[in-house]
């Protein structure tokens, strides 16, 4: 099995480094030659817009929603969760996405890179151990569509991550922890 890590802009080196050190082999995507290695893909956190714009530049968006959830797990983080939401809240007229998850997404939602904050969430998939939640520039999962499971909430109710099938979605940036967990749970998918 080897885990693909869009490499086109953001966050996926640190991706990368979390999945070299749990010992997983790790290929970055950066077109759709380098999608038909992989089994599984990170889309990582990154400016959405720009991730969204390079997909189309790259042929990767059709390539990648036709295998996705199928062939190919998916989980995005920050930028990731947005792109594959089905709706987006706050975006950028015409703003290229991947409209998988049954989800609808705000964009920025706890405000600008000043608001940025760190807590521990509550996600019993990963065991009773908190796990460390790292906002920046985060958006929120406004709702999810009935086949969607809520993993993971802010005490105030606000959804932070979520899955569908294989697909995966986190508002916050696991990779900038020393906890490996739900890196580990994705490689389950």
């Amino acid at each position: 099995m080897t885990i693909g890590v869009l490499a086109l802009q953001g966050d996926f080196r640190e991706h990368e480094e979390v999945l070299k050190r749990i010992g997983a082999p790790v290929q970055q995507v950066r077109l759709p030659k380098h999608l038909d290695l992989v089994d599984r893909l990170i889309i990582p956190g990154g400016e959405s817009t720009t991730i969204g714009r390079l997909l189309v530049l790259y042929n990767l968006l059709e390539p990648i929603r036709q295998r996705a959830g199928r062939s190919l797990a998916v989980w995005g983080t920050c930028a990731g969760a947005i792109l594959l939401s089905r709706r987006i809240l706050d975006g950028k007229p015409e703003q290229p996405a991947l409209e998988l998850m049954d989800t609808v997404v705000r964009r920025n939602a706890f405000g600008r890179q000043l608001d940025s904050f760190e807590t521990k969430l509550d996600m019993p998939v990963l065991g009773e151990a908190p796990m460390p939640g790292v906002f920046i520039r985060a958006p929120i999962i406004e709702s999810v569509g009935k086949d969607v499971h809520v993993m993971s909430e802010l005490n105030d109710g606000t959804i932070v991550a979520a899955q569908q099938g294989r697909l995966l979605a986190t508002t916050f940036h696991p990779e900038l922890t020393d906890d490996d967990r739900l890196h580990r749970y994705f490689l389950e998918l």
